[in-house]
Parts: C-alpha cells; structure tokens; sequence
C-alpha cells in the first residue's frame, strides 16, 4: 500500500508498521470518523453535524479512508437524489482495538472539560458493562464485536450497538 499526504503525490510506504499505520491513522479527524463509524454513523451529513468539522475536511478524509481501504462507498437515493453511505470494510473494523486502546488511555491520562461520566463498553449478551479488555468482566464470555456496544453518557443514556464491517464494494 502506498502512503499518501494531503495534496501529495503517491509516496512509498515506510518498511515499519507503526508508521504505515500512522500514515492512514494518525490525523485527529481520521479518528473520530472512525469512531463514529464504529458506532454506526454512515453519512456525511451526520458526520459533520456530529463532529462539528468543515465540509472540505470531512470530504478529504472519508476520501482517504475509502481510498486505503477502511472504508467503502455504498450508494442510496435521497429524494431521488444519488448520493453515498460511507461504511467501515473489514479492514476499518480492525481499529476497534486501537480505539479502545485510545479509550483508555484517555480515561487514565485526560480530563474531559466538564465533569460527565465515562464512556462505558457494554457487553449485550449479559447486559453489563466491562472494561476494554475482549472479556466481559461480569459473565466472564468472549466479547465480539457485535456483541459490544459503548455508552457514551454525554451524547446518550442508550448503548449503541457497534456497526459490522460491509463487504467492499467499488468506490
């Protein structure tokens, strides 16, 4: 794969993993796309409303993720209108251990700007929230990916399940 900047020309991707990774991932907006990806959003509009980020950016960035393959543009009618859904591919799926490495890093190293409570990951089949580890500390059971869902008090009282990657679909 071939790492890219913004406004670049292609480059050579570096031979170690971290930076490759930090190519595609290491952009704040990336990471909160992704976040919001993970919790189900798939639409531009939503993601700007939820994320408060300018059109120009949003565009470029859901552009490079659909470029390197984290996620895919799936079409749907708008008033008859043609317009895209932008969902994670298995491969933006596979973040979710950095973002619940990010999670609790934040937890441990962050205070939010007002006092609010923490975001919970909760384990659906037994109803009970765990920690970031992949075993529910309540049941004990493996926890899969769709049986997670995070509650994030600040934006919701209700648990949001967390979105399955689609089978990639040309862009």
């Amino acid at each position: 794969m071939k790492a890219k900047g913004p406004g670049a020309e292609p480059r050579v991707a570096p031979p170690c993993p971290i930076g490759r990774a930090a190519d595609v991932l290491g952009d704040r907006w990336t990471l909160l796309i992704l976040r919001n990806a993970t919790v189900g959003t798939t639409r531009f509009d939503d993601f700007k409303s939820e994320l408060g980020i300018a059109d120009n950016i949003l565009s470029a960035r859901l552009g490079r993720l659909v470029d390197s393959g984290l996620m895919t543009k799936v079409p749907y009618r708008d008033n008859g209108r043609m317009r895209h859904e932008y969902r994670l591919t298995s491969a933006g799926a596979d973040v979710l251990p950095l973002l619940h490495a990010l999670a609790a890093w934040g937890k441990r190293h962050t205070e939010p700007g007002q006092p609010s409570d923490p975001m919970r990951i909760i384990h659906l089949a037994c109803g009970h929230p765990t920690t970031d580890e992949r075993i529910c500390d309540h049941c004990g059971q493996p926890i899969e990916r769709d049986q997670e869902a995070w509650l994030r008090p600040w934006r919701s009282d209700t648990p949001f399940p967390l979105a399955g990657p689609v089978d990639e679909a040309p862009a």
